[in-house]
């Protein structure tokens, strides 16, 4: 059973089409990539996900419950990171962490126990004390991941997280992603980094003005878009394949 299923999802704002007929699943113990331009229907799918926006059409369901009837189940098997969430910038890491996880109801052993268990994964050590005003970018963002993974849920969906981030702090949360996969959870991946995506997603989705051109594995894609070079040469193609997509009304596609 798939941990995450969308069937023919569409999102319209006003007259404009963010999202059309978007169909995926995401099993456990699976990384899916969803990818795509800025403005692609990324970020908009995922906020549908989280429950966070309501779909104009289609369903969505987190870990087989349903997220427009029971959003709060849903809620509470999903993991979710926005490069919009921010950190309170008066608390430390730690702080913060411990609020979050009284929010989602966890007891205090199990807060702690979570907190020592990410603080290893994400190495957090040096930065856990300090208040969150003073973190760099990369460490306000591990912050923000170990926020997203610290109830334990069986579904991440990371909207984005490597972005604005060094070399190092991007493989430090990729290694990090990877674990949580090997662990057994199923990860929903957004970026626009087409290469970032090759080297850590078990299959990828290609999105572009809302829709979904194609998915499968990377190696597969490129060999579908005639044996491309690498996973943004086979987008490219696919994106020409597919000719100007608008919307049922004439007007440009938006996210």
């Amino acid at each position: 059973m798939s941990a995450v299923v969308v069937e023919r999802l569409r999102k319209l704002f006003g007259r404009s089409m963010a999202v059309d007929e978007l169909s995926l699943n995401v099993a456990p113990g699976e990384i899916y990539g969803l990818l795509g331009p800025n403005g692609a229907g990324k970020t908009t799918a995922l906020r549908i996900l989280a429950g966070l926006l309501s779909p104009s059409a289609g369903t969505a369901a987190i870990d087989g419950i349903d997220v427009a009837a029971q959003p709060r189940e849903a809620q509470r098997r999903l993991g979710f990171l926005t490069g919009t969430t921010g950190l309170y910038r008066r608390l430390t890491g730690r702080e913060v962490l411990s609020y979050f996880g009284r929010l989602h109801g966890m007891p205090h052993q199990r807060i702690a126990e979570r907190i020592e268990v990410l603080t290893r994964a994400l190495d957090l050590a040096a930065v856990l004390e300090h208040r969150c005003e003073a973190l760099s970018t990369g460490q306000k963002q591990r912050i923000s991941v170990a926020r997203a993974a610290l109830h334990d849920p069986p579904v991440l969906i990371l909207d984005e997280p490597t972005v604005g981030l060094d070399v190092l702090a991007s493989r430090f949360l990729r290694d990090f992603v990877r674990g949580e996969r090997d662990r057994g959870k199923a990860i929903l991946f957004s970026t626009h980094y087409l290469a970032e995506a090759e080297l850590l997603c078990d299959r990828v989705g290609l999105m572009h003005r809302g829709r979904l051109l194609a998915e499968g594995p990377p190696g597969e894609l490129r060999q579908r878009a005639g044996g491309a070079g690498s996973l943004e040469e086979a987008f490219l193609r696919l994106v020409e394949r597919a000719g100007p997509a608008a919307a049922p009304d004439g007007a440009p596609v938006s996210a």
